[in-house]
């Protein structure tokens, strides 16, 4: 059940990661998680993800989703397992994330390409919940709201009213290497320089996702699947839903130790992410490191560098419910004269 329109072929793969109790972590980002996959850079591997939604009250998800009008054969056994058999530490965030792959060769102070040849919807609904003190509007609702919303695959819609039709553009909310091995252990809710719960709309099939490296293997994760999201995920949710990437991974050599944040690419635009707490501190880091970014692709001065950021790339808030803001500049690759081809 690919989205229409979003698919890379050919889609040969290397290996498949199945979403099982003994290959998923609930709300941990883990450096200190022995691998449940080794694969060597420039190999493809297809990786089954579970949603957490659905999953994190104290109703099974078969009867929970029942309520909604989902029948219990469209719920996904390895949904029911996990959330009958797999814990959440106490302080960890909500999402259930598929991992860790360890990438031969890898070590820290590299930099991790992940190119998203094709992301598969696995059930044909998801779901958006919120509620008081949920998202950038806080105080916006009284009552908690939960919408299960079904999708129509066939014509790559979203059902979300009578009146209303959502095109389905499916990326994956978490895409993360393991933090430094200083803190092994972090939430799956804040993003970092590690990647993680960055909820980048643009991470779709045909995307590129580059993360410096913190440990031997980079340890890669990948969960929480939206069906669709616009910039900011406002109300703390997208179409939550289980969704099949098929990624291609690449190890670059001492490409991460002037990183500070991810980057990312796809055929029309580079994006540059700046992170922090506060708004207008994300945005100055995403300002700043686009600036930089600049200044290396066209060798431009500092000055030439801040005003091209202020003519022509687009600043937008990705990220503004999880703790840390993420901004990204959106830079258009039709800037450059020379381009040397897009996964050439």
């Amino acid at each position: 059940m690919s989205a229409v329109g979003q698919t890379v072929r050919p889609l040969r793969h290397d290996a498949v990661l199945r979403s099982t109790p003994e290959t998923v972590i609930w709300g941990q980002i883990a450096a200190d998680r022995q691998p449940v996959l080794r694969i060597q850079s420039g190999q493809t591997v297809r990786i089954d993800t579970v949603s957490h939604q659905g999953l994190t009250t104290a109703q099974d998800p078969v009867d929970l989703f029942a309520a909604g009008g989902i029948a219990p054969g469209e719920v996904l056994q390895d949904a029911r397992d996990i959330y009958r058999t797999v814990k959440r530490a106490d302080g960890a965030g909500a999402h259930i994330i598929t991992g860790p792959i360890y990438v031969e060769g890898v070590q820290p102070g590299d930099m991790l390409e992940v190119r998203v040849l094709d992301v598969e919807f696995r059930v044909p609904y998801g779901i958006n919940a919120t509620g008081p003190g949920r998202g950038a509007a806080p105080e916006f609702l009284s009552q908690p709201a939960q919408k299960i919303i079904r999708l129509d695959l066939a014509r790559n819609v979203a059902l979300f009213s009578r009146e209303v039709e959502v095109p389905l553009a499916p990326f994956m909310g978490i895409v993360a290497v393991a933090p430094p091995p200083e803190t092994p252990r972090v939430s799956t809710r804040p993003p970092g320089a590690f990647g993680g719960n960055m909820d980048f709309k643009h991470l779709i099939a045909g995307s590129t996702l580059y993360l410096p490296v913190f440990n031997d293997g980079a340890l890669f994760y990948t969960g929480d699947g939206h069906g669709v999201q616009g910039d900011g995920e406002v109300d703390g949710t997208a179409i939550e839903i289980s969704l099949t990437p098929t990624l291609r991974f690449f190890v670059h050599k001492a490409a991460g130790r002037t990183m500070k944040w991810p980057r990312a690419e796809d055929a029309r635009h580079h994006y540059v992410m700046g992170m922090a707490t506060d708004l207008d501190a994300a945005l100055e880091n995403a300002v700043t490191e686009t600036a930089r970014f600049l200044q290396q692709r066209a060798g431009l001065t500092d000055a030439e560098a801040y005003a091209l950021c202020s003519l022509a790339v687009d600043f937008r808030v990705g990220e503004a419910v999880n703790n840390v803001v993420m901004v990204y500049g959106m830079i258009p690759k039709k800037l450059f004269r020379q381009d040397a081809g897009y996964w050439a």
